[in-house]
């Protein structure tokens, strides 16, 4: 199964957090209440996403977190990047491929075209298009039937 890391996923959370303040600076306290996200586990990825040059830091009494760029100008490519290197779905689809299969097997090219078109997916969107509350009509029925007909009662 492919699937990101709930670093990542928590990261992403920031992150659209960030984009939604503007260029108001956040502390790590205030990001981590607001997201719900462990303070410990939101300092660590503030740090990333910084080291990455997705977010910038203040220092101070009245510093914080902000974001670098504006939303539109990072993509989901760069957020899994920053948190977890680059896509790779085979190891021959890594820069640094050490497959001992790779010059004889037959698969490796399709799985590094997957792994291009995932890529590019990412690439072509943004965190703008990341703020994105899940549509009503996605709630599994199961979750839904109950509610509906204890309203008509």
């Amino acid at each position: 199964m492919l699937r990101i890391s709930r670093l990542t996923d928590y990261g992403t959370v920031i992150l659209v957090y960030l984009a939604q303040r503007g260029d108001r600076l956040c502390s790590a306290s205030d990001v981590a209440a607001e997201t719900h996200v462990a303070l410990p586990t939101a300092q660590k990825l503030l740090k990333v996403l910084a080291k990455a040059g997705l977010v910038e830091s203040t220092r101070g009494s009245e510093g914080g977190y902000c974001l670098a760029r504006p939303p539109s100008s990072i993509t989901a490519a760069e957020i899994v990047d920053a948190l977890e290197g680059p896509v790779a779905i085979t190891e021959c689809s890594t820069e640094a491929s050490q497959c001992e299969l790779e010059s004889m097997c037959h698969t490796g090219g399709a799985w590094q075209r997957i792994n291009q078109a995932i890529r590019d997916a990412l690439a072509d969107v943004t965190l703008d298009e990341l703020d994105c509350p899940p549509p009503a009509a996605r709630t599994p029925a199961h979750k839904t039937a109950g509610v509906t007909a204890r309203q008509q009662r």
